[in-house]
């Protein structure tokens, strides 16, 4: 049995077909871990969508800001992107099935020393911390009040974490930790505004993930949503998101032997 984490498919099903004939993937005896954004962008949101939840019992998928986003687009909370590609979801005859299975989706996912989740972590929150809080974010999403999350989710407040923060907030700054970090100020607040590489940084930013005295560095941190990262491999962090959707490759890493894996994928979109 091997386990394969996957970097953002974002609808991208081709690639995802080719990646796992390429792994050879069998359900009755491999695992595949997926870091977020499932949909959006790509070619067919709704087949991927559709795959992974007939692989639930094979298939682990956190929740990404794409994944989240359709979810307050399907409420009407609000309204889609120009480039979103999420018509063929909210037209499907299962897109009820379809969407309350996305929300039941884990937002952090944690075995032994390996924790994937889709963006990032504030650098005050422990391994622990980020499971507890990531809890409180699934129980709300999965409860029956879930609604008043989603049309609340949007916004850059809170940027600076406290134990003090409760309600909609709280729950608003655990979302943007998970699905939509990056940069780092120099006193540990949230940016959202630039999404550079490893080699334009801006100044007074530090990644996420190199932010002095980080309190997650107990575990070791898998995630994705970082295009213009690209493919990252170190003993403390492995950043799979290698831009598929842009024309890059879909990336997958394997647990048991720290093997990366990769299919090229066809330009349909340019960042932006």
């Amino acid at each position: 049995m091997s386990t394969y984490v996957v970097g953002d498919i974002q609808g991208c099903h081709t690639a995802l077909e080719e990646l796992l004939a390429a792994l050879n993937f069998d359900r009755s005896r491999d695992r595949l871990w997926i870091t977020g954004d499932l949909v959006n962008r790509g070619e067919d949101s709704l087949a991927v969508l559709r795959w992974c939840m007939a692989h639930d019992d094979c298939v682990t998928a956190v929740l990404g800001n794409h994944d989240l986003h359709l979810l307050a687009v399907a409420e009407g909370f609000v309204q889609p992107h120009r480039k979103d590609t999420l018509d063929m979801i909210l037209a499907a005859p299962d897109r009820d099935e379809l969407l309350n299975w996305l929300r039941q989706r884990p937002m952090l996912h944690r075995e032994g020393e390996w924790m994937m989740l889709h963006a990032g972590l504030p650098p005050q929150w422990s391994a622990a911390q980020a499971e507890r809080l990531a809890h409180e974010l699934e129980t709300a999403l999965r409860g029956p009040d879930w609604r008043s999350f989603l049309v609340q989710m949007y916004g850059n407040e809170p940027r600076y974490w406290s134990p003090d923060l409760r309600g909609q907030e709280r729950l608003r700054f655990i979302a943007n930790c998970l699905t939509r970090t990056r940069f780092l100020h120099s006193d540990g607040s949230l940016e959202f505004q630039h999404k550079l590489g490893l080699d334009s940084i801006p100044p007074g930013l530090t990644p996420w993930f190199d932010f002095p005295g980080r309190a997650s560095t107990d575990v070791r941190i898998l995630f994705g949503h970082w295009s213009t990262l690209g493919l990252l491999v170190r003993q403390d962090v492995i950043a799979l998101d290698t831009g598929c959707l842009w024309g890059g490759a879909l990336t997958a890493f394997r647990l048991d032997d720290e093997q990366c894996f990769q299919v090229r994928c066809t330009a349909r979109n340019k960042p932006g």
